[in-house]
């Protein structure tokens, strides 16, 4: 299993159609191959800042699988337009 980290940035005064959009589109994502889990957490210091988290079984099952879906060009649709940049996304694994 691996953890998918995605900090995401959304333009100041987006954040309530970013929430919106986002409860539309975690369906594409958890109809994913390989999706575990995942969860959606709001910045208490700075509000337009949210962290993604998304367990999958391998990193392929994100990297190439989700990535090259139709549900990932379809969550990306709804959400992508309140991005304010590119999200940092990383990939962490147990020890």
């Amino acid at each position: 299993m691996i953890i998918e980290s995605a900090l995401i940035a959304v333009r100041a005064g987006a954040e309530t159609g970013f929430e919106a959009a986002y409860a539309e589109a975690q369906r594409f994502l958890a109809a994913g191959a390989g999706y575990l889990r995942h969860s959606l957490r709001r910045s208490i210091e700075t509000p337009n800042r949210y962290l993604l988290t998304v367990e999958w079984r391998s990193l392929e099952d994100h990297t190439v699988g989700f990535r090259g879906s139709p549900g990932f060009a379809s969550w990306r649709a709804l959400i992508g337009p309140f991005f304010d940049g590119s999200p940092v996304v990383e990939h962490f694994r147990d020890l």
